[in-house]
């Protein structure tokens, strides 16, 4: 049984209520699909923005009827505060996952980023607390490094900031380090470092790489790569950030709380890397991609160099274990980008 597998049977034993923000989203909806399965009740919180019905579809399938009737969906923006006081009655828990997300559209769209993900974050912590919630999980970003170059990145060292959406996910956690300092209030955040897995959007302009990439490759279109293709990443597998997420909402140690956790695999794998493994995993069944190329072009404004995470914080506080590596995850999930590659979903809009 690995770390996740206990989580769940352990939550089974006593059922609480969660607030899950971003329910619809790619993250949400793996977090909502282990709560459900672990007997929880659980209140989504979503405006469709970058959340889809088809991916809670998908979770009330896997989960079947009975389990699906613990869910409430809610509608609404956490930049409305009504709806986040509401939403936060009564709840146990929150894992707050609502975000603008991708550093290009923050560069694109800063007002819409820093509404969202500073206003609509102040707005449902102050309302977390406000419900005395016992504690407040949220989603921070590796992004927050920026341009400090050492590597591991370690959590008491950061840079100067190079996106808009850095310094959304920075003053996030400003935020909740006064909250814990002036009302008591106890939150932990995790810095995601570049999540990948089933439910993960592979259509936009903003889809991450891997899904983008593999949706190119079977239609076959250019793939592209911005610079030399030697930047690094440290690639984290959804079901290591759901394992993060219930860690943190549920640990008894003190030493844990009002902190921040860096949340990866602890592997660097360069663009170059993921690209040849993602071809020669996908040319057995797709043979007109043997000896694909990829496209170079310019580095892309805003892009950290290098990503690497140190995770001895989070393995020592939290207990966290890691049970997917780059390759495992992406045996794990190669399936469900295959088979959702072709599938066109409309993109979100950039304003509300």
């Amino acid at each position: 049984m690995n770390a996740t597998e206990q989580l769940t049977k352990d939550l089974s034993a006593t059922r609480k209520t969660w607030l899950l923000t971003g329910a619809a989203g790619f993250i949400g909806s793996n977090l909502l699909e282990t709560l459900l399965r672990a007997n929880q009740s659980v209140v989504g919180l979503d405006n469709f923005f970058a959340g889809f019905q088809h991916n809670l579809d998908d979770v009330r399938k896997n989960v079947g009827e009975g389990l699906w009737e613990n869910f409430v969906m809610v509608k609404a923006d956490i930049t409305d505060l009504d709806s986040c006081q509401r939403a936060c009655a009564g709840v146990d828990y929150v894992l707050h996952q609502a975000a603008v997300g991708s550093v290009p559209r923050s560069i694109a769209h800063p007002i819409l980023t820093h509404q969202s993900n500073v206003d609509g974050f102040l707005n449902i912590l102050s309302a977390a607390k406000d419900a005395r919630v016992k504690r407040f999980v949220y989603a921070s970003s590796s992004s927050v490094y920026g341009d400090h170059p050492a590597l591991p990145k370690v959590e008491h060292t950061v840079g100067n900031s190079l996106s808009p959406y850095a310094v959304s996910k920075k003053i996030n956690e400003l935020y909740a380090d006064v909250f814990a300092k002036c009302y008591g209030f106890e939150s932990i955040g995790l810095r995601y470092f570049n999540v990948f897995g089933p439910r993960q959007d592979p259509n936009g302009a903003y889809a991450a790489v891997i899904p983008k990439w593999i949706s190119a490759m079977l239609k076959n279109e250019p793939v592209y790569i911005n610079g030399d293709g030697e930047t690094s990443r440290d690639f984290c597998f959804v079901a290591n950030v759901v394992q993060a997420n219930l860690l943190a909402a549920t640990t008894q140690s003190s030493s844990a709380l009002n902190e921040v956790y860096n949340i990866a695999a602890a592997k660097r794998t360069t663009l170059n890397q993921l690209f040849e493994s993602l071809r020669d995993r996908l040319t057995p069944k797709f043979p007109h991609l043997k000896g694909l190329r990829p496209v170079y072009r310019d580095f892309q404004k805003g892009d950290v160099r290098h990503s690497h995470a140190d995770i001895s914080k989070a393995r020592e506080l939290l207990g966290y274990r890691p049970t997917h590596d780059v390759d495992a995850g992406l045996t794990a999930a190669l399936d469900w980008y295959v088979e959702h590659a072709e599938k066109s979903h409309a993109p979100a809009p950039v304003s509300r």
